[in-house]
């Protein structure tokens, strides 16, 4: 698959190629370009925002901003570049929404999973999917909800240099920082997590009482678990680790190693309908003319 956040980002026929083609009103090339972004931003949005309808709301708007810009790129960048920051600026300055409106601190994420009681798996006859998917749709939703406690910026370059895997260059240039930076910030907002992750969750620290199993039924209770309409676990169709090849820093060690392999444990999401979104949107009048599209 082809991944935007390698050194040298390979793909036939190329961004630069597919460019080209787009400004010139071919529309199959436009469709090629985005479709082969579109789910990386997707997975950027479903880290910045949790839920994938919001996610899937930020990665059009993201896409409109591209589609209708797209006569502005000179080509004094890579493409890559050029689109990556277009999404990083907007998943920076967007509005909240609804998951980010109530992100807490680590303190008070800590306190309400300690406040969520042990309780045993519910029983199978009463769940309309098996037990192990909702233990699994539960451990993805608690550990996105501790992307939350980080700010923006941190969640952002984490979602970029630990689970997407984007080299320090990469991560730089998308961001506008030197590589030093990028490396520096991405230091800083693994502290933080892992130090709260070492604290409190049982998946990487054995000593902490936390499992996901005995936390399923009390996070259904309390409605963060939904059996009827599973958020992650139905799109678990391939492992963000199969599709962004892991880079090796200097900064990692084994531990840390231990806690990103959750994070690469998480389904690369797709989001829904993209190809009729797309299509219903280049029926726009404004895009249409945004692209010289007859």
């Amino acid at each position: 698959m082809f991944n935007p956040f390698t050194e040298v980002a390979e793909a036939d026929p190329s961004d630069a190629e597919l460019v080209e083609r787009a400004k010139n009103g071919d529309r199959a090339a436009l469709e090629s370009l985005v479709l082969r972004h579109q789910a990386w931003i997707y997975n950027i949005a479903v880290r910045m925002v949790f839920q994938p309808h919001d996610a899937e709301e930020v990665t059009q708007e993201v896409l409109v901003k591209v589609i209708t810009k797209l006569s502005t790129f000179k080509g004094e960048s890579k493409f890559r570049t050029w689109l990556y920051r277009i999404a990083a600026n907007h998943v920076l300055n967007m509005r909240r929404h609804s998951a980010e409106t109530q992100a807490p601190s680590f303190a008070d994420y800590g306190a309400a999973i300690d406040r969520t009681p042990d309780l045993d798996l519910p029983d199978p006859k009463t769940v309309p999917v098996e037990v192990p998917l909702l233990v699994e749709e539960a451990k993805i939703g608690c550990t996105l909800g501790m992307l939350l406690c980080l700010d923006r910026k941190q969640r952002l370059i984490f979602t970029l240099g630990e689970i997407l895997c984007a080299s320090d260059t990469v991560g730089g240039e998308v961001l506008e920082m030197t590589a030093d930076n990028f490396r520096q910030c991405l230091a800083r907002a693994r502290r933080d997590l892992y130090r709260f992750m070492n604290n409190q969750c049982g998946l990487v620290n054995r000593n902490n009482p936390c499992r996901c199993a005995k936390k399923t039924r009390g996070f259904i209770e309390a409605g963060h678990v939904d059996p009827h309409h599973l958020l992650f676990v139905p799109q678990h169709v391939e492992l963000v680790k199969n599709v962004a090849a892991e880079t090796v820093r200097d900064i990692e060690n084994v531990v840390e190693g231990e806690y990103a392999a959750i994070y690469r444990d998480h389904p690369f999401l797709k989001p829904a309908d993209q190809v009729n979104w797309l299509r219903r949107m280049l029926e726009d009048r404004e895009v249409r003319a945004a692209l010289h599209l007859s």
